[in-house]
Parts: C-alpha cells; structure tokens; sequence
C-alpha cells in the first residue's frame, strides 16, 4: 500500500506541474506578437502536454490501485468522493488544455493572455481542496 501510496503522490506531483506550467506557456503565446516566439511556445505546449499526459494516467492508475486494496473503507468515506469528483473535473481541465494547445499548433487560438492567466489558476483551487480533503478527511 505504501509504495502505491508513493507512486500515486510522485505522479500527481508530477502531473500537477504540467498543469501549472501548460497554462503559463499559453499566456506567454497569447502575449507574443514574434511568429518565432509564438512558434516555439506551440511547440513547446505540445511537447509539454504530451509529457504530462502519462503522469495523469498512472496518478489515476496509482490511486485507483489504492481504492481497490481497501475498497470498503474508500468507497463509504464521502471526502473520497468529492476527491474523485476533483479529479475527474481536473481530467476535463486536462483535456481542455490540450484542445488549447491544439488550437495553439494550428494557429487559429485567439484567446487573451488575460483569459489564460485566469485558466492558470483553476488547478491551483482544486489542488487545495483535495490535499485538505485526503488529509483533514472530514464527513
């Protein structure tokens, strides 16, 4: 249980950072007015997004393994719910961000940077409440 424990953090960790810094580099584009920044900064989103997505993968299969070692105590407690719910809108989050950084790559994004900072700040409440959910466990 601990070593899933592990490798379930390490991923989040990890995952989270490429929700952190996807975003930036959108706002970053948004800002640019250089073809060649903003060439280099869709590139860079692409390569940044398809990185990541391994690590929201094996969080999810890290986490779920967990569920499945003691599914009677997960599946009652109610934080774990409204954790999972978390997770799933921070898996559209992370989807959304990809069908940004598609629109990034085909040049036909005409979002703001304004737009994008606000977007950047989205993982950051969720990761909030549910590290105060898994550790406070309330309910």
């Amino acid at each position: 249980m601990l070593w899933l424990k592990a490798f379930h953090i390490i991923f989040v960790v990890c995952w989270f950072a490429g929700l952190f810094y996807l975003p930036r580099i959108l706002v970053y584009f948004a800002e640019s007015e250089h073809p060649q920044a903003r060439a280099k900064l869709a590139l860079m989103a692409r390569r940044l997004y398809r990185f990541v997505t391994p690590f929201m993968v094996l969080a999810i299969v890290f986490g779920l393994g967990m569920i499945a070692l003691n599914p009677q105590y997960y599946l009652q407690a109610k934080w774990m719910w409204l954790k999972l719910a978390g997770v799933v809108f921070l898996v559209g989050y992370h989807f959304q961000c990809g069908r940004y950084v598609k629109a990034v790559n085909e040049d036909r994004d005409s979002r703001s940077h304004v737009f994008y900072r606000f977007f950047n700040e989205v993982p950051v409440l969720f990761l909030f409440g549910i590290v105060l959910l898994v550790v406070l466990k309330p309910f």
